[in-house]
This record gives structure tokens, C-alpha cells and sequence, in this order.
């Protein structure tokens, strides 16, 4: 029952910038046209869980991007601006929510959106991380990690450099010590 990230971060680790502006990842060249393995990603996913900042992105797109249910972290948030049959409000916490979709027969969950991967880094709910880096100082904004009570450690699977620059890594959870090889 794996829990996913797959996200882009600035060199110095901002997902966004401070007002959540993510117009930085609009001005990457892709002459191949890749979609740096994407499709390959979210055709694996059962749901996906985000954030309310997230969502209200998102459907700024103006094509609602996914065919898999979304379930959206909020206390707040009162109307839908998406499906409503494929967007569903959550005011739960992480472990809470994990049991509960896993329940509902969602096992491969991408989780997405700054504070909601924190929280579920936080309650050590995150599998895998497949994190790109864009050749881009963005000198403040959302960071991708903050603070954490414990340790959490990965291992490295792989690394996927573009001819753009973009720098892709994949990591998984090391889920016992034995595991572990140590760096």
C-alpha cells in the first residue's frame, strides 16, 4: 500500500513560490517534448490525496488532469470547483486518511501539495519520492520538506538526467535497519 511523491523543486528545494505561483516550471525547454515519465507514474495510481493550495492550482489549469478519484485535505473549503464525482473533501490526518482510502480498495496513493506531503512525512507515510530538480534558484518560497521529529531515511533506485538539466531521482522508504546500507 504504497504512498507516492512526485513533484519538481527549485535547486535550493521550493515547490512553489511564496504566493504559490508555480510560473518557474513554465519556462523549462522541452524540445522532446518528454513528460519526464509521468504518464508511466500516474497510470499506477489508485487516488490521489492533496492539499486545498494544491487543488485550487490545479484547476486553475483549466483541464482537470486526473481520471483517478482526488480527495482534497481541507477544513476549510466548502465547494468544489472540479467533478464533484471525482473530488471528495477530507478533514482527516494522514493515517486516518491512509486507512480509510486503503478501505475503499485505494492502495497507490500520489500524495501532493507542500503541507500534505509534510504531514505525511511527518507520520512516516510516504513510500517513495520521485523528486525533479530544475536548474533554477528560487531564493524563498514553499519549501518541499520541513521540519521532522524523527529520521527518515532512502534509498536511492535511480537517476534520470535531461538533456534540459532536469534532474530526476527516485527514492524508497527503507522500512527496517537491516536495510539500511548507510552513507
Amino acid at each position: 500500500m504504497p504512498n507516492f511523491i512526485y513533484i519538481a523543486t527549485s535547486l535550493d528545494g521550493f515547490i512553489a513560490r511564496q504566493d504559490g505561483s508555480i510560473d518557474w516550471l513554465n519556462h523549462i525547454e522541452n524540445p522532446e517534448g518528454s513528460d519526464y515519465g509521468y504518464q508511466d507514474f500516474i497510470s499506477e495510481i489508485d487516488a490521489v490525496v492533496m492539499g486545498r493550495g494544491t487543488y485550487e492550482m490545479v484547476v486553475k489549469f483549466g483541464i482537470f488532469p486526473y481520471t483517478c478519484p482526488v480527495f482534497v485535505l481541507s477544513t476549510t473549503l466548502k465547494q468544489l470547483k472540479a467533478k464533484a464525482g471525482k473530488v471528495t473533501v477530507l478533514s482527516k490526518d494522514p493515517p486516518a486518511i491512509v486507512k480509510e482510502l486503503n478501505s475503499m480498495g485505494y492502495r497507490n496513493l500520489y500524495v501532493d501539495g507542500g503541507k500534505t506531503i509534510q504531514g505525511f512525512l511527518h507520520f512516516n507515510l510516504i513510500d517513495e519520492m520521485i523528486i525533479t530538480k530544475i536548474p533554477v534558484l528560487l531564493g524563498s518560497g514553499i519549501p518541499l520538506f520541513g521540519r521532522l521529529d524523527h529520521e527518515l531515511k532512502f534509498r536511492h533506485i535511480e537517476t534520470i538526467i535531461y538533456k534540459n538539466g532536469l534532474v530526476k531521482s527516485h527514492y524508497e522508504k527503507i522500512s527496517n535497519k537491516r536495510d539500511y546500507r548507510g552513507f
